[in-house]
């Protein structure tokens, strides 16, 4: 079964993590990709900065662009990517060893993914 994990920080957190620590988490982050190929349907990608983003939302007269993002979590998405396993446990188990979890307001979320449409027909 295919699950999209979207890993999530939260910036307010990150900003005080030890600069040190963190290059030697990046650095693996890399190795647990390779670590991983064999499971990744799909590597996703890294995202840029929440100030990048724009925003298309309901509004009374249709879609409204907005500048930025419109979420009022803390969290934000940094990147994403899909893996197939065999089930949930086998997911929790490939992100338990996600290097960047290691440090402050990292989470990644794990959702399955719609593969069979058939019941829309």
């Amino acid at each position: 079964m295919k699950y999209v994990l979207m890993y999530t920080s939260r910036p307010d957190l990150a900003a005080g993590a030890d600069p040190e620590a963190a290059q030697l988490v990046y650095k693996r982050v890399y190795e647990w990709f390779g670590e991983n190929a064999g499971v990744m349907a799909d590597s996703g990608a890294e995202l840029l900065g929440v100030e990048t983003a724009t925003t298309v939302r309901h509004g009374s007269d249709g879609a409204v662009v907005v500048d930025g993002p419109f979420n009022e979590a803390k969290e934000v998405i940094g990147g994403f990517s899909v893996i197939d396993v065999a089930d949930m446990d086998a997911a929790i188990a490939v992100v338990k060893t996600w290097p960047l979890l290691e440090m402050p307001g990292i989470a990644v979320e794990i959702r399955p993914m719609v593969e069979d449409y058939s019941h829309m027909a």
